[in-house]
């Protein structure tokens, strides 16, 4: 919905599960000298500022990114995600938030590739701001990810990472990503596919991760982050999830160190907690 601003969520517990594993995503990708593209069907702004505007009438980085500031425990991985913040804000203060395309960014070489999705004009113009300014390297379009995405796959490397990440304030956005994932499947069935959710009281939050489950690939994994107890009114998000479609095998074991680490830390009130699925050999 044009309405929604990620601003309002920069940095929080669900944008660290987000893109600590998009950085995992990226450097599997990276191991190899064969060039990849990024591929984000929602994203954002780009970059996000944390001490005015959207970003602090909530201030959600409070209970997300800033619990991991200044820690000195940090997981070496969990640490290589907080050191890409930092970069961002070279003079140690958290005032900045990167988005998917931002960290992203930072991450790619030079013979990669970045192709950007923003319906919002507001976000789109913005976007253009933080990241125009590298060229024929980044591609940033003001259409619907949802229909832009069938005509980049599969991408000329055959080696891809994209990222879906819609608002889902729109309840029809379930629909569209399962839509999207099975049709993008039959064009470039090997890709890695990972797919942002809410953790909500509503049936259609609950039922997304079990039909992405069905999908023809040959693994997935999903993990979820819950940072309290579902709330009894049955409203307000309590967490979120991560689905990826064709993992690295190597993600499982990340995660089972991380996630623990995670929810000791953005856990609330001692009520967090997670969950880790795997399957290989999910279809014929």
């Amino acid at each position: 919905m044009l309405s929604y601003r990620h601003a309002f969520h920069a940095g929080s517990h669900a944008d660290v599960l987000k893109h600590f594993i998009e950085v995992q995503l990226l450097g599997y990708l990276a191991h190899k000298d064969k060039p990849f593209w990024f591929i984000d069907t929602h994203a954002g702004a780009g970059c996000y500022e944390l001490n005015k505007g959207y970003a602090s009438q909530n201030a959600e980085y409070e209970s997300g990114i800033a619990r991991l500031w200044e820690r000195e425990d940090l997981p070496a991985v969990l640490a290589d995600y907080v050191s890409l913040v930092k970069r961002i804000n070279p003079d140690g203060k958290l005032k900045l938030y990167p988005g998917s395309p931002l960290i992203a960014l930072e991450l790619l070489r030079e013979q990669d590739r970045m192709r950007l999705f923003e319906l919002h004009p507001t976000d789109s113009e913005i976007l253009l701001q933080n990241i125009s300014r590298h060229g024929a390297q980044v591609l940033i379009q003001r259409e619907d990810g949802f229909d832009a995405l069938k005509s980049l796959l599969p991408p000329p490397p055959r080696r891809a990472l994209v990222l879906v990440d819609p608002s889902y304030e729109d309840k029809q956005d379930y629909r569209r990503v399962v839509t999207a994932l099975r049709e993008g499947l039959k064009r470039f069935a090997n890709g890695i596919y990972a797919v942002w959710y809410p953790q909500l009281q509503r049936d259609d939050a609950k039922r997304l991760p079990e039909q992405l489950m069905q999908l023809p690939v040959k693994s997935w994994l999903n993990v979820t982050l819950s940072v309290q107890a579902p709330s009894q009114d049955g409203f307000g998000m309590h967490g979120s999830g991560m689905f990826i479609l064709n993992p690295p095998w190597l993600l499982h074991g990340i995660l089972q160190e991380i996630m623990p680490y995670l929810v000791k830390v953005l856990g609330q009130n001692g009520e967090g907690s997670f969950q880790l699925e795997f399957e290989e050999n999910a279809a014929p």
